[in-house]
């Protein structure tokens, strides 16, 4: 069982009663604290008076989906967003992704790899007192206030693009391949989701990038993974 959560909070969105009675279970015996919705519109309006630490929801959903639910959250928030979905084509894992989900499981799901699944979405890379810092060319990443500046201007990033850049920018110079980067960020579950990668190394681009289209920072290495570059 999970002892250290803190009583991390919990938002699952769900319209199946016998879903989120489950997750509401398991995830509470953990220690976490949970609440629930139905429906994107209910999600939103417990987020007002209540702040989570991840949600998880699904898509098929009335009044707002799960697309449109991460789509609103990306406005105002970069809480950590979990995807449960019977959904398991590419293209609908893409789009969800797009939308700002940070991570997408497909239904039917083993509790034992959806809570490590949360856990990995929560956790934060250890800082140790010689690495407060990192700097790379014109990026500066502040890991204890997990903040992003490049040449000055600061850059908002969602908790997976964070680690992403994090661990790229800390193997920068080397070939970091397409496995080691998943199960670094997302955990041993997780290495055979390549289509993660390309969502999240292209919305790290449009935001750090002068040209996306012409990456300077993170580079491709084609069928291998990535490399970043501290060009000055």
């Amino acid at each position: 069982m999970e002892t250290n959560t803190g009583h991390r909070r919990i938002l699952v969105v769900d319209d199946e009663p016998q879903i989120t009675r489950v997750l509401r279970t398991t995830l509470s015996a953990q220690a976490y604290d949970i609440r629930v919705a139905n429906n994107g519109e209910t999600a939103l309006e417990i987020m007002k008076d209540w702040t989570p630490d991840l949600v998880i929801t699904d898509l098929a959903m009335p009044h707002m989906d799960g697309l449109e639910l991460c789509r609103q959250i990306r406005m105002t928030s970069e809480v950590p967003i979990i995807v449960l979905s019977v959904k398991g084509e590419e293209r609908t894992k893409v789009k969800a992704l797009d939308a700002g989900a940070d991570d997408y499981v497909t239904k039917p799901v083993g509790m034992s790899e959806l809570t490590a699944r949360v856990r990995a979405n929560l956790r934060r890379a250890p800082v140790t007192e010689a690495e407060k810092v990192i700097k790379a060319g014109g990026v500066r990443i502040d890991l204890d206030a997990h903040k992003v500046t490049i040449r000055g201007r600061e850059v908002r990033l969602t908790p997976k693009e964070f680690e992403v850049l994090v661990y790229l920018v800390r193997n920068r110079g080397k070939v970091v391949t397409h496995r080691n980067l998943l199960a670094a960020v997302w955990g041993g579950e997780s290495t055979e989701q390549p289509e993660y990668l390309r969502v999240f190394v292209n919305r790290l681009r449009n935001k750090l990038e002068p040209d996306a289209d012409s990456p300077r920072y993170i580079l491709t290495e084609p069928h291998i993974g990535y490399r970043f570059e501290a060009n000055p």
